[in-house]
Parts: structure tokens; sequence; C-alpha cells
């Protein structure tokens, strides 16, 4: 005889109240089914693969088991996605260790966001070594993971060693001069590596002394983001000496860094050598009228920067403006909100795109 007939969702509950009362977590038990539908679809497709040869989902939910780890349902999801992203995700080291065995799994992937997922170096450990054998990824974000000196060597140790990344992106990740080392290796070694992004962390003097030579001798960089360190002084002139020889930069943002007048002077001087830079941004370098104008000065000579982007406004301003219009007569002054840009106008050797 038939039972009384359930409500819709009855049953549903029941399982859950039985799961909960077994004391298995609602992630485990979503695991172990997604394991088990897995491996009904990787003996359903044995066929299409070699014979031992294991499906990126099944490889990767086993790594996750053998980790004790919730797997990430973006990554089952994948597909034939070129972008993998997995922001704020709070993977860890335990996580990243998951996802580096079966990362090499999926070709199609070309770009990686981990951002934001409490790495710290042992998790950029392991994702190093899957960096290092991957031919398909040429995009990799790991800003915000803790990685500090640890994790920046382990992935610089691994890019030398792969040409396929073409971006880097290691913003606010505590990297101290301890990381420049290792980081000025990656721009002497990696010449496929075409942009950086090292801003939010806390790159010093004597860091900006490690990288400026390095940069000098770089060839293929093409965009540099190292805004909101500690670049003063020493470190910011030894950053200028290095935008002078370089041949390939394009972009450079040394903003947020109060490299002050004499960063600002040994910029101009760099602009007079430097006949490749079309993007430049200074703001907030604690830089006043006379840094602006020696500044100035390398703007004069330099004939192909486009756009100088993000000098503050203050209160001498008026001053300032005036100043650099009798050495720049070509020189157009926008306002907006705090902010203004300075592009050169309709020169005999340079004519900007509005």
């Amino acid at each position: 005889m038939r039972g009384p007939l359930q409500e819709p969702g009855e049953k549903e509950g029941q399982e859950e109240g039985a799961a909960a009362a077994s004391g298995c977590p609602a992630g485990v038990r979503e695991a172990k089914k997604g394991l088990d539908a897995d491996s009904d679809s990787d003996q359903e497709t044995e066929g299409a693969r070699k014979p031992g040869e294991l499906g990126k989902d099944t490889l990767y939910l086993r790594s996750c088991r053998a980790y004790s780890v919730v797997p990430a349902s973006c990554f089952l999801r994948q597909g034939s996605a070129p972008e993998l992203s997995l922001r704020h995700r709070g993977l860890g080291p335990q996580g990243a260790r998951a996802l580096a065995h079966a990362l090499n799994s999926n070709p199609c992937i070309k770009r990686l966001d981990l951002r934001d997922n409490g790495l710290c170096g042992a998790g950029a450990e392991a994702l190093a070594g899957a960096l290092s054998r991957s031919c398909s990824i040429c995009d990799v974000d790991l800003s915000e993971n803790r990685l500090g000196a640890e994790g920046a060597q382990a992935i610089c140790a691994a890019l030398a060693v792969s040409p396929a990344v073409q971006r880097l992106q290691l913003a606010g990740n505590g990297l101290e001069e301890q990381a420049a080392q290792c980081l000025a290796e990656l721009l002497l070694a990696h010449t496929g590596l075409k942009s950086l992004d090292l801003s939010y962390n806390q790159l010093n003097d004597q860091a900006g002394e490690t990288l400026g030579p390095a940069l000098a001798e770089n060839t293929g960089l093409m965009e540099l983001n190292v805004s909101w360190n500690h670049l003063r002084g020493l470190g910011a002139i030894a950053i200028a000496r290095g935008l002078e020889a370089n041949i390939f930069l394009r972009v450079l943002d040394i903003s947020y860094n109060g490299c002050g007048d004499s960063g600002a002077s040994a910029v101009g001087e760099a602009l007079k050598t430097n006949n490749v830079l079309e993007e430049l941004y200074m703001s907030n370098n604690r830089i006043s009228a006379a840094g602006a104008l020696s500044l100035g000065l390398g703007l004069r000579v330099n004939q192909t920067l486009r756009i100088l982007a993000d000098i503050q406004v203050n209160r001498e301003f008026d001053d300032l403006a005036s100043s650099v219009k009798v050495i720049l007569p070509g020189l157009c002054i926008k306002m907006a909100a705090r902010r203004v840009e300075y592009k050169k106008e309709l020169l005999a050797i340079f004519t900007p795109s509005e």
C-alpha cells in the first residue's frame, strides 16, 4: 500500500534534517554530490580521453577532498570560458593547493583572477608550480592576498620560466624591500611581461634603488604601476633614471608616493631623453611650484608624452600656471573637480588626439 502523498519540498526537508542530524555540513554534502555526479559523467565520457586520464572537474573535486576544502562552484562551471574569476572566495593556502592541482587540466583559461583570497606565501608557492607549467594563462591577478616576500619570490621564479604570462597584478600584498630583488630579476628575465601592477604596497627607497636599474635594462614592459608606495627621494630618483634609459615603457604611474621636488626634477631630466613614454601619472607627490617647473623643462623637450595627469591644485596654482606658461606657451591646462590634466597643443612635432 502506498504511503501518504508528500507535499512539495517535504522530501528535501527530510533529507536536510537527516543530514543535519548526522552532523554533515551542507557544503560537504554538495561537494560529495558533485563528486558522485562528476564520477558518473567521467565514466560516460571515458572513451573521449586517454586511459587513466581524469576530467578536470574530477581532479579538482578529489583535490578538494584531499585538502578538506569546499570546491569553488565557479571552477566546476568554467567549461571553455577564457577567464576564471574566483575573487573574494576565501580560498586560503589549502584552497590554492587544491586549485593548483587541477589548473593545468583546463587549457582554455587565459585569465586567472584570484584577488583577495588570503593565499599568503604558502598559497602562492602552490600556484607557482601550476603557472610555471601553463602555456595558456597570460593574465594573472593575485592582488590583496598577503603574499609577502615569500609569495612574491615564488611567483617571480615561476614566471621567469613561463613566457606565457603578459600581465601580472600584485597590488596590496605588503611587498617591501625584501621583495624588490626578485621583482627586479623578473624584469630582467621575463621579456614577455607587458604590464606589472605593484601599487598599494610598501616599496621604499631601497626597493626603488633595486628596481630602477632593472627598469633601465628591461626589454618588453609597457605599463608599470608603482603608485601608493613609499618611493621618496632616492627611490623616486632611481625609478626616474630607469625610465630615462628604458625604451619600451609607455605608461608609468608613480602617484601617491611623496617623491617631492627631487623626484620631479629627476623625472623631468628623464623626459629629456626618453622618447617612448606616452602617459605619466604623478599626483599627490608633494611637488611644489619649483618641482613642477623642473618637470616642465623635461616636458618642453620631450616629443612623445601626451598625458601628464592628476596634478593636484593648491593655493599656489595661479602662480604656477603663469610660470609654466612662460616656459611652455603651447601648454593647455584643463581643470575639473580638483584635478588638472596637461596636454601639449598643436605643436609642430606633435598633435594630440582628443
